[in-house]
């Protein structure tokens, strides 16, 4: 069950594409559970690292897109990639390496979308 633990955020997301198009969910519970799949594959889903570092990318164990690994100096380089603007070709470049990583992406890219549309159907339906 440790192993599953960590992959708790995959399974919500199946769960919310198979129940957002079937069944009748409100508005609310579908935007928590977007935010929640959001949430953890920005800052907690396992992926590499992919900091720059001496001898080419980090290959150490990460939680999430946005985080590095253990070392302080990988979190801050990553954390510099998502803030400063002249970087982002560089995270951009950073998120497709491998296939971990892009289904990572496309995942949250997923749930940002949905969300919006979710918090959308909330303010008309109110």
């Amino acid at each position: 069950m440790k192993g599953l633990r960590k992959y708790w955020g995959w399974l919500l997301f199946l769960g919310l594409m198979t129940t957002a198009w079937t069944w009748k969910l409100g508005p609310g519970v579908l935007l928590a559970g977007w935010l929640l799949v959001t949430a953890y594959f920005l800052f907690q889903t396992p992926v590499w690292c992919g900091a720059e570092g001496r001898q080419g990318p980090c290959r150490n164990n990460s939680s999430g897109i946005l985080m590095g690994c253990s070392l302080r100096q990988h979190k801050w380089q990553k954390l510099k990639l998502a803030v400063v603007p002249k970087r982002w070709r560089e995270l951009n470049k950073g998120l497709w390496v491998n296939g971990t990583k892009s289904l990572a992406t496309v995942s949250t890219m997923v749930g940002i979308v949905s969300t919006v549309v979710s918090t959308t159907l909330a303010i008309v339906a109110a």
